[in-house]
């Protein structure tokens, strides 16, 4: 962490803070971050609508296990989740081509049957077009995409409910 700081100060001229503070803000942050973070609105709601309805659903993340792991209980998606993939437990993450053919091969569906839903174009977009899947971008802030952008996604959705139309 005191890499970042060092290259940050050095930048605008100023000494670099001493270890412990650097370690002290990096803490911080992370605790904050945490603290603030949510699942998406309507994701309970449209999740378990998706499971009424026979879909079979896999979360595929990527991260450490232990935070990842974390997360998955603490907004109670255990049972809202055929298949659970985390990064840190698996060994491989997205955008891993075998990241998203294991998910589906723990589902028992290949690429026709298979809709990817994430905010990140190249790992939830690029890399599962490129196995024939389905790919819906999750713009939540409704920013749209980067001008110029040349990834297409299949489908662009603002909240999660929409998946349902």
């Amino acid at each position: 962490m005191s890499k970042a700081f060092a290259g940050l100060a050095g930048a605008a001229g100023r000494p670099v803070p001493p270890r412990e503070v650097c370690d002290a803000m990096a803490d911080r942050f992370n605790e904050l971050h945490e603290a603030e973070l949510r699942v998406f609105p309507g994701a309970h709601e449209t999740l378990d609508r998706l499971k009424e309805l026979g879909v079979r659903l896999a979360l595929v993340t990527n991260g450490a296990a232990e935070p990842q792991r974390a997360k998955v209980i603490r907004f109670a998606l255990e049972e809202r989740f055929d298949h659970i993939q985390i990064e840190g437990e698996h060994g491989f993450g997205k955008p891993e081509e075998r990241a998203y053919t294991h998910a589906m091969g723990a589902l028992g569906v290949g690429p026709q049957e298979t809709w990817m839903v994430g905010d990140n174009l190249e790992w939830e977009i690029v890399a599962p077009q490129r196995l024939g899947i389905y790919a819906i971008w999750y713009d939540g802030y409704a920013v749209g995409l980067p001008p110029g952008c040349p990834i297409r996604p299949d489908r662009i959705i603002r909240s999660l409910p929409e998946l349902l139309a």
